[in-house]
C-alpha cells in the first residue's frame, strides 16, 4: 500500500471517529479526531465542513467561516460548505454583529486579567446572552464566580456548557470542583452507595408487618408521654407562629408606610442629581466643541502646510517625499474649491503609482533590518489604496518572522477570503500550515 493511500484510509478513519463522537455531542473529541483526519489529508472536505459546524455550535463563528472557506476553495463544485456560508451571508449585520461579540468577550477577558471582577462578568453576561453557544465566555463565566466563591453560578454556566459539548475536559474538571464545595459530590456518591448495596433475599428470611407490636403496660404510658409532648408541640408549632404572624404583618404595615415616605424623599433626590449631571453633561460637551473647534483649525492650518511641502517636492521631482507627505495628510480638511483641484491631482497620483512607491519604501526598508520602518510605510501604502494584497502578504510576513503569530495570521486570512485562487491565497494557506 502506498504512503498517499495509507494517509487516506487514517484521515477517513478519524473523520468516521468524529461523526460518531459528534453525534453524541462530544464535540471536543470529535473536533481532536477531525483536526487529526486533516493532518493526515488536507482535502478531507467533509471533515473540513464538519469541524466548521463544530466550531459554529461552540460559538466560534470566525474559525468555522475558515474553515468554510477553505473547503470551498479546495472543492468548488458540490461543496457543502458553500451552503453554510450562504446561510449566515444571507442574514444581514450577523457577521458584525458576531464581531463586536468577540469584541466584547476579549474586553471581558482583559477585564478579567486586570482584575476587574465585576466588569468581566457584566460583559461575558452579554456575550452569552446574544450568543447562548458560546463555550469558551461559559468556561470563563464559571472561573469568575468559582474564584468568589459563588459555585451555584459556576455551576449554571458549566452545565450549559456539558449540554453543548457532554465531555467539554475543562467543563468536567471545574464541575468536579463545584460539586466538591457544594456538597453534590458526597450526594451523588451516596446514591450510588445506596443503588448497589441491596442485600439479595434468602429462601428463609422473614418479613414482618411493620403494624406488628406487642403491646404492654409500659407501651401505654409511652403512649400518654407521647400525646401530651405531642399537644405541646401544636401549642409551640402552631399556635404561637399565627400569633407572632399577626405581630409581624402589623410591624410590616407600619414599616411599608416609612419604606414609602423614604423612597419618595430618594426620587425627589434622584431627580435633583439627574439634573445636575445633565449640566454637568451640557458644561462637558460645551467644553469639548470648544477644544474640537480649536484643534481643527491647527488641523486645517497644518494641511495647507503639507500641500505647500507637496508642491515643492514635485518640483523638485521628489516623489518619495510627493508619497511620505501625502499619506499623512488629512485632505477632507482642505475645503477651498481652487485648492481641492490640486489635491485631486495629487490624489490621482497616488492612487495610479505613489502607493507603490510607499510600498517600495517598505520593502527597502524591510531588507535593511528595519521591521518597524517597514510596516509603518506598508501601512501608510494601504491607507492610499487598500486593494494590495502584495502588501499584505509582506506585512503578515514580517509578524510571522517576529513570531507575532495572532497579527500574522489575521492578515494571512485577509488574502485567503479576499484573494481566493491567487498564488498569494496559496502562500498564504501554507503559512498558516493549512
Amino acid at each position: 500500500m502506498d504512503y498517499a493511500r495509507r494517509c487516506q484510509l487514517i484521515a477517513n478513519g478519524y473523520y468516521n471517529q468524529g461523526l460518531e463522537k459528534a453525534r453524541i455531542r462530544d464535540l471536543s473529541g470529535a473536533a481532536e479526531c477531525l483536526k487529526k483526519s486533516l493532518h493526515f489529508n488536507k482535502y478531507q472536505t467533509d471533515a473540513r465542513n464538519l469541524l466548521g459546524l463544530i466550531y459554529y455550535e461552540m460559538g466560534e463563528t470566525a474559525e468555522s467561516l475558515v474553515q468554510w472557506v477553505i473547503s470551498q476553495n479546495l472543492q468548488p463544485e458540490h461543496n457543502r460548505a458553500e451552503v453554510y456560508l450562504r446561510r449566515i451571508q444571507g442574514k444581514p449585520g450577523r457577521l458584525e454583529a458576531e464581531s463586536q461579540n468577540i469584541k466584547k468577550y476579549n474586553q471581558g477577558l482583559s477585564h478579567a486579567q486586570s482584575g476587574s471582577d465585576d466588569l468581566a462578568v457584566l460583559l461575558l453576561g452579554r456575550v452569552v446572552e446574544f450568543n447562548p453557544h458560546f463555550v469558551k465566555a461559559h468556561l470563563v463565566l464559571a472561573l469568575l464566580h468559582m474564584s468568589h466563591g459563588d459555585y451555584t453560578k459556576a455551576g449554571k454556566s458549566l452545565q450549559k456548557v456539558l449540554q453543548i459539548d457532554k465531555n467539554h475536559p475543562k467543563a468536567l474538571w471545574y464541575m468536579s470542583i463545584v460539586k466538591s464545595h457544594t456538597g453534590r459530590a458526597e450526594v451523588e456518591r451516596r446514591k450510588m452507595d445506596t443503588a448497589f448495596s441491596h442485600k439479595q433475599m434468602q429462601d428463609d428470611d422473614i418479613i414482618l408487618p411493620p403494624s406488628y407490636k406487642e403491646t404492654t403496660g409500659w407501651l401505654t404510658i409511652i403512649n400518654i408521654i407521647a400525646g401530651l409532648l405531642l399537644g405541646a408541640a401544636v401549642i409551640w408549632f402552631l399556635v404561637l407562629p399565627a400569633m407572632e404572624r399577626q405581630l409581624n404583618q402589623k410591624h410590616n404595615l407600619e414599616l411599608t408606610g416609612v419604606l414609602e415616605q423614604v423612597n419618595q424623599k430618594n426620587k425627589e433626590l434622584a431627580e435633583i442629581q439627574s439634573r445636575l449631571d445633565s449640566m454637568e453633561e451640557e458644561r462637558n460637551s460645551a467644553l469639548t466643541t470648544l477644544q474640537d473647534m480649536e484643534t481643527n483649525e491647527e488641523n486645517v492650518i497644518r494641511q495647507y502646510e503639507r500641500l505647500v511641502q507637496l508642491l515643492k517636492a514635485r518640483e523638485g521631482q521628489d516623489m518619495n517625499t510627493v508619497a511620505l507627505v501625502y499619506s499623512e495628510m488629512d485632505i477632507s480638511l482642505i475645503t477651498d474649491p481652487d485648492t481641492a483641484a490640486v489635491v485631486a491631482e495629487f490624489t490621482a497620483y497616488m492612487d495610479s503609482e505613489g502607493y507603490q512607491i510607499l510600498a517600495d519604501m517598505g520593502n527597502r526598508a524591510r531588507d535593511g533590518g528595519n521591521q518597524d520602518e517597514a510596516l509603518g510605510f506598508y501601512q501608510k501604502s494601504l491607507n492610499v489604496k487598500g486593494d494590495n494584497p502584495q502588501v499584505i502578504y509582506d506585512m503578515a510576513g514580517i509578524y510571522a518572522a517576529r513570531d507575532e503569530r495572532d497579527q500574522a495570521n489575521e492578515l494571512f486570512g485577509q488574502v485567503i477570503m479576499n484573494y481566493p485562487g491567487t498564488e498569494l491565497a496559496e502562500l498564504a494557506r501554507e503559512a498558516r500550515g493549512y
